[in-house]
């Protein structure tokens, strides 16, 4: 290469490095905007958009609505809950599109309050799909759903855990746009900011406040990742200060993955916070002590909207496979119980955190096991229903 040419890769990488940094001065404006959160049990009617996703998406989507209805009977009688049905976030949809979520995809989930999503196929590397965005960051994104939340409990093994991840910075804030330099070299980025940061770490302080909880641990890789994780860890230290009737204590995300399997230590974490990457690998790990993912529901939660959904992908093999009826609606099932708690309807919530404990641990009278040794997605639900029944009448 030439110097002039080489002149001229350094200009365009510059650019591209210069447009990243504006876009993210940008975004912290819209977060000072947006700082104050809606109280989303006071809104009237609460439109909650249903979006299948693709995959099992659909199936196990459908299920956990099925069951929603049932259980809010009387105030989606009265009109207070209006459910609406959002198809178009297939990948076959983003794909001919060329978007990590089609624009009348999004003016649909914008004109809700709430969204109850199932999993979405991401495209990689050899697959038949163009290179587009995670349709699930793009939503967190555009959404500004900046605090993904993972309870995992196993009350028979001293496991109560509440993660609060970061869901609009770190790699995954500009995943999609590093620099290839040559091919011997490729760039990626990593985004903390001051707000985001903030928000994420004080939801959890609030969510450790609100329900008696004495300890708030943060993970980081501050000693190696010196600027943003250390600088994710410093705010956290300074907001721990307002609250000095909860302990707080900082473990490096290699230990952390160590010591959730630790039997002795395992027990004295409680509610854990840190920046995305470290979130996603850490709550997969903890869903495992639970069931799986398949057991585990996951909210995303911004100051205008909150997105549920199940924390495992879409499945495709299943399909492919024809066996996408015998999909564990599972987690999408957590994933209901905490939108119902989120939305003032606790009563609902507790009824179906308690008889997804008793179908899947204490009686399990039937299995979803992903193929015809078991039941069907619609026959799990059904047997949740009746055992929600069982548990109003007994």
């Amino acid at each position: 290469m030439n110097k002039t040419n080489k002149m001229n890769k350094n200009a365009d990488y510059m650019q591209k490095f210069e447009k990243l940094v504006a876009e993210q001065l940008s975004r912290i404006e819209q977060m000072k905007k947006n700082a104050t959160p809606t109280d989303f049990s006071g809104l009237s009617p609460i439109i909650v958009g249903v979006c299948g996703g693709d995959g099992i998406g659909p199936a196990i989507t459908k299920a956990a609505q099925n069951v929603m209805e049932f259980l809010l009977e009387t105030p989606l009688s009265q009109g207070k809950i209006v459910f609406r049905e959002i198809n178009g976030l297939t990948i076959e949809n983003r794909a001919a599109a060329k978007a990590a979520i089609p624009a009348d995809v999004l003016a649909e989930l914008k004109a809700c309050h709430i969204i109850l999503k199932g999993p979405t196929t991401t495209p990689q590397a050899g697959d038949n799909w163009p290179n587009i965005e995670s349709a699930n960051v793009a939503m967190r994104k555009e959404l500004d759903l900046f605090a993904n939340v993972r309870p995992v409990r196993v009350p028979e093994k001293g496991i109560d855990w509440t993660f609060f991840r970061e869901n609009t910075e770190g790699p995954y804030a500009v995943g999609s746009q590093g620099i290839a330099i040559n091919a011997d070299l490729a760039i990626d980025f990593t985004v903390t900011t001051t707000q985001g940061s903030e928000r994420i770490i004080r939801a959890a302080f609030e969510h450790a406040k609100l329900h008696n909880k004495s300890r708030v641990t943060v993970v980081t890789k501050a000693n190696v990742i010196k600027t943003t994780d250390g600088k994710f860890l410093e705010i956290a230290k300074t907001i721990a200060k307002e609250y000095p009737n909860i302990a707080v204590d900082d473990w490096y995300i290699d230990i952390m993955t160590a010591k959730l399997i630790d039997e002795k230590r395992r027990k004295d974490f409680e509610v854990l916070v840190m920046p995305n990457l470290y979130g996603d690998i850490l709550t997969d790990e903890a869903a495992e002590f639970q069931g799986g993912v398949g057991t585990a529901g996951s909210a995303n939660i911004g100051t205008k909207y909150a997105m549920f959904e199940a924390i495992h992908g879409s499945a495709p093999r299943m399909v492919a496979e024809g066996r996408a009826i015998y999909a564990d609606p599972g987690s999408m099932l957590r994933a209901a119980a905490m939108l119902l708690a989120f939305i003032g309807y606790q009563k609902e919530s507790e009824t179906l955190t308690k008889a997804l404990d008793i179908c899947t641990i204490s009686e399990r009278k039937i299995a979803v096991t992903g193929r015809n040794t078991g039941c069907t997605c619609d026959e799990f639900a059904d047997y949740v229903m009746q055992t929600c029944k069982n548990l109003w009448t007994a």
